[in-house]
Parts: structure tokens; C-alpha cells; sequence
């Protein structure tokens, strides 16, 4: 797969987990490049870069997700057919680069394509999600104390009653893992560097599903220890709170008609779904 990328964003990461995410991007493929963008304020983590096929960028200061990765985007963009964004703390084997790319060269329609995403424990984690409002991501994370009030928020927003065992398309798609193809992102543009962290997935997911679908097939299956680090540290949950407001703000608060749309029709997908 020599038109194939990926990219992963990486800032004082832990080396073991990391080396699992590289390992499993190397053993799938024998022909793609992988760029590890490193935002960390040193560069121990070089160390790691014992392939060929692994390009080493050191930016000595922390650009944020987005912008990181479209350092390399803005590269690649015209070399590569597809373009994967990799979360430094997910894992798979080798048949789920191969499986997608199969899917995505059968479906020029699809502008984005996210696999089966599960705990180490083998535990499904609901990525697939609506465009969210204010209230579902405040209630998200500062009342989740009210364990019957959210449940029921997060089985529409997630979309659980989906059961996560169909092909579905979906407006949200987690930027753990992020199949894309090239030249959707030619056309809508790459991530927007005003989020500097969280949210960003969101919007470009947003954008390629205003044109293209974008798509949850769980045929693949990859591996993700999700950290959740804004739930335990005071400067994530900043930077999460900046990026939710700005990302309402371009968006729209509680007037937002194209959100209304979107998670309507993916509702509809689902006539047993009666919530």
C-alpha cells in the first residue's frame, strides 16, 4: 500500500504503549510510511524510530493534536491515496489496515471510515456518537453523578441501542483511529488549529459527513486504552472546556439546524430505535 500514510501526534507518551501502536502500523503493511510528530519538549522518545518506514519530526514545543498532525498532512496530501490518524495508545493486528483499505477502495463515497474500537478487556467502547449539544457535553462531564440522567443521555448520544454490530453511518467518529481519504481532505480542509485539544475530531468529522459519509464498520476491530485525561488533570479539562466553547461557537449553541439534521438521520437508520 505505497498510497497509504499515517500519523501519530505524540507528547511525553508512554514508550511501552506507544511501541505496541508503531508495531502494529509496521506489521501491517509493508510499503506505507508512518510520520510520529512528536510534540514533546524533548526528544527521548527518538529512540523508538527503527524503521526505514518511520519518519521523526521533533517540534520542540506542543502544537496540539490537530495542528500536529497537519504538519504532515499538508505533506502527503497529493502523494498519499489514504491518510490514517492514529491515537499513540491504540493496537491492532495486521489484517485492519487491509480490511479498510479494501472497504474504502470499494466505496468512493466514503470519505471516512472508524473500526470497532475495544478496551484491552475486550470491553466495546462507543465512539460512534451524534453531534453533541451543550447540554449532552455538560452533562458528559460535570454530572455524572447522575447515573440515571446520563445513562440515558449517552444511549442516544453514543448510540447504543445500535448494538455496534452494523455497518452505520455516523456524523461523529472517534479521532482515536481515522481512515480518510485524501482528497475529501483536499476539498474540506484539514483540522481547524483554533482547537487545540479535543473537539477537533468532531469537526472534521462534521465537515467530510456534510459531503461524504462517514462510516463505522465494525468488521475491523482495533484495541484503545483510552486515557480520558481531562477527567483527571486541571490543564486538560481546560483545554476541553476552551475547545467545547469555540467549537459551539462556529457551530451554534442550541440553535444549530445542520446538527438537528444530521442526528436525525442517523437515528432513522434504526426503525427499532423508538427513543
Amino acid at each position: 500500500m505505497k498510497d497509504l500514510t499515517a500519523s501519530i501526534v505524540v507528547y511525553k507518551n508512554s514508550s511501552e504503549i506507544l511501541q505496541k501502536t508503531i508495531h502494529s502500523f509496521l506489521k501491517s503493511t509493508q510499503e506505507s510510511k508512518l510520520y510520529l510528530v512528536d510534540n514533546s519538549p524533548t526528544d527521548a522518545l527518538k529512540y523508538l524510530v527503527n524503521d526505514p518506514r518511520i519518519i521523526y519530526r521533533f517540534n520542540n514545543k506542543n502544537l496540539g493534536f490537530g495542528a500536529g498532525h497537519n504538519t504532515i498532512l499538508r505533506e502527503i496530501l497529493d502523494e498519499s491515496r489514504y491518510h490514517i490518524i492514529l491515537n499513540p495508545d491504540v493496537y491492532f493486528d495486521e489484517n485492519v489496515i487491509p480490511t479498510l483499505y479494501q472497504f474504502m477502495n470499494q466505496h468512493p463515497e466514503i470519505g471516512q471510515v472508524m473500526p470497532k474500537v475495544l478496551y484491552p478487556d475486550g470491553r466495546i467502547q462507543p465512539l460512534c456518537k451524534l453531534l453533541p449539544t451543550p447540554t449532552t457535553l455538560i452533562k458528559r462531564r460535570f454530572f455524572n453523578f447522575y447515573t440515571s440522567s446520563l445513562e440515558k443521555e449517552n444511549y442516544r448520544y453514543e448510540l447504543r441501542f445500535s448494538g455496534y454490530d452494523r455497518i452505520m453511518d455516523v456524523p461523529f467518529l472517534s479521532g482515536c483511529f481515522m481512515f480518510l481519504r485524501s482528497e475529501v481532505l483536499r476539498e474540506i480542509g484539514l483540522f481547524d488549529e483554533r482547537f487545540f485539544l479535543y473537539t477537533e475530531d468532531i469537526d472534521l468529522s462534521r465537515r467530510i459527513h456534510k459531503r461524504y459519509r462517514t462510516v463505522y464498520f465494525p468488521q475491523a476491530t482495533i484495541y484503545h486504552y483510552y486515557q480520558r485525561g481531562s477527567y483527571r488533570n486541571i490543564w486538560l479539562t481546560w483545554c476541553n472546556i476552551k475547545s467545547a466553547v469555540r467549537y459551539f461557537n462556529k457551530w451554534g449553541w442550541a440553535n444549530d439546524r445542520e446538527r438537528e439534521f444530521f442526528n436525525q438521520r442517523t437515528i432513522q437508520q434504526f426503525a427499532e430505535y423508538n427513543g
